[in-house]
């Protein structure tokens, strides 16, 4: 098996820094890669937490001015992760989210932070570390979209270059002007480079100048394609439709595992599902839920937003209290519907608990003690909560879209698929379509043999990176061939 090298650019990285799903796969995925013999190390920004976490990494160069201050650029591990810091304290020495103020407003230099981290990826990827050169760049999301254009706009010799897109609906929007304060040539800003509706995308430069695409799930990689799903570049995606290509997220088994985990209350394992009462258990007891064996505990860990229906889910509110099912959520997004969440758990104790903010620790819980989880999304490039539910033997409840359809196998499918059922999944995403499958997932709930069968069966399910890594591997091993051609 012929080595191969990529450097990955992401601008957050578990468990390093982590405000999202990419976080996770950026963490997992050099890891994974490693018995595919690649060798992957990580360029990610030189936050607070990362720079406290990277104390004796070593520096490889230095400059009295990049972007507008000094820089340097670090070399370091952290947890079996090999690691590129861009340190550049006026862009990255900043509290908090690594994108938005304590007023949730975005930086207003979020341009110019980011094309920096770009920058220093295409010039690792013309041997600025002669240690490392990469065969491969590949760049996660907007805020490393540059990285392809920088590497084709130097127009010398370069590596091959993937762009994954997490996320259709962050773009990295930027005004025109903020070209030429970050090196590439006016020429740049046409249909076929970075101009987009007038302005400037990070995203829509990567999707445009990369050599393949990929997404996170095969479902969504059609989604994308369409006029609603490609929020604006569905048109771009279905001309480039010939190197795009949906690859689906594992989780890492190690850090979700029910058998070893720390944070849930007792651990268990397929062959003896018993202590998963006594998760519920605890769990009722964490939320201020009735104790009752008999009512479904349904799960939900997400963002408050649109995007994750958890307004069609308050609208199912009556039908959950109406059929005697429990509520435990724990999220935090959109104001309103914080508020609307609390004030239903105020006037329903002991049926509807509510945790606002993110507790790692409980998420663990929830998944080894509640029922069922769900995920009612809108759109989901791919999901990680169903893939921890169905490591956890919380049967999934999810939306028929993105991630959602491809992992997991919907009740009434398995007698037409050679894939044994493994939760309940609902179309179109309306309120009407949730209540009815929440409504069928009670009664199978009260069939013992029948959860009892989609839970192991979730249990015996692949999640992990280890196929989903192979697959990285030989996309990276075609690109590689392909440019050498």
């Amino acid at each position: 098996m012929t080595p191969v090298r990529v450097l990955a650019v992401a601008s957050e990285v578990y468990p390093i820094v982590k405000t999202g799903g990419l976080a996770d796969v950026a963490g997992a995925l050099p890891l994974a890669l490693k018995a595919h013999g690649v060798e992957m190390r990580t360029l990610m920004p030189g936050y607070p937490d990362v720079m406290r976490m990277l104390g004796g990494a070593g520096e490889i160069r230095r400059w009295p001015d990049y972007f507008g201050g000094p820089g340097r650029l670090l070399a370091g591990s952290h947890d079996g992760l090999d690691l590129f810091v861009l340190d550049v304290p006026h862009l990255y020495a900043r509290p908090g989210n690594p994108y938005v103020t304590a007023e949730g407003v975005d930086w207003p230099d979020n341009g110019l932070r980011f094309a920096a981290l770009s920058r220093i990826a295409a010039d690792i990827g013309h041997g600025l570390v002669p240690a490392f050169v990469p065969d491969v760049v590949h760049a996660h999301d907007w805020q490393a979209g540059l990285a392809p254009a920088y590497l084709h706009y130097d127009n010398r010799p370069r590596p091959g270059t993937v762009m994954t897109i997490h996320n259709m609906a962050y773009q990295g929007k930027f005004a025109p002007e903020l070209i030429g304060s970050i090196g590439l040539p006016w020429d740049s800003f046409n249909v076929h480079g970075l101009e987009y509706f007038g302005g400037i995308s990070f995203l829509k430069a990567g999707l445009q100048l990369a050599d393949r695409i990929t997404t996170v799930s095969p479902t969504y990689a059609q989604e994308i394609q369409s006029d609603e799903g490609g929020m604006g570049l569905g048109g771009l995606l279905r001309q480039r439709a010939d190197v795009l290509s949906g690859i689906l997220n594992g989780i890492d088994t190690d850090v979700w595992n029910p058998q070893t985990d720390p944070h849930i209350a007792y651990r268990f394992g397929a062959e003896d599902l018993t202590f998963r009462a006594a998760n519920k258990a605890v769990l009722q007891q964490q939320f201020n839920l009735d104790s009752s064996d008999e009512a479904p505990l349904l799960g939900v860990i997400s963002r408050l937003s649109w995007q994750k229906g958890l307004d069609l889910l308050l609208e199912a509110i009556p039908t959950i209290l109406g059929d005697g099912m429990q509520l435990a959520l724990l999220g935090s997004g959109d104001r309103d519907l914080q508020d609307r969440y609390q004030a239903v758990a105020r006037a329903n104790p002991g049926r509807i608990g509510v945790v606002i903010g993110y507790d790692e620790i409980l998420a663990h819980l929830i998944q080894a003690g509640s029922d069922a989880l769900i995920v009612p999304s809108r759109f989901e490039p791919c999901g990680l909560t169903q893939l921890y539910a169905l490591r956890y033997g919380a049967v999934p409840i999810v939306s028929r879209v993105g991630g959602l359809e491809d992992t997991v196998v919907d009740i009434g499918e398995a007698s037409t698929s050679d894939r044994a059922a493994t939760g309940f999944k609902f179309a179109p995403v309306t309120v009407e379509a949730l209540t009815g499958t929440l409504r069928k997932a009670n009664t199978a709930f009260h069939n013992k043999a029948t959860w009892r069968r989609l839970q192991l069966s979730g249990l015996a399910t692949d999640v992990s990176w280890r196929n989903r890594a192979g697959d990285y591997a030989v996309l990276y091993r075609d690109l590689v061939a392909a440019r050498r051609t």
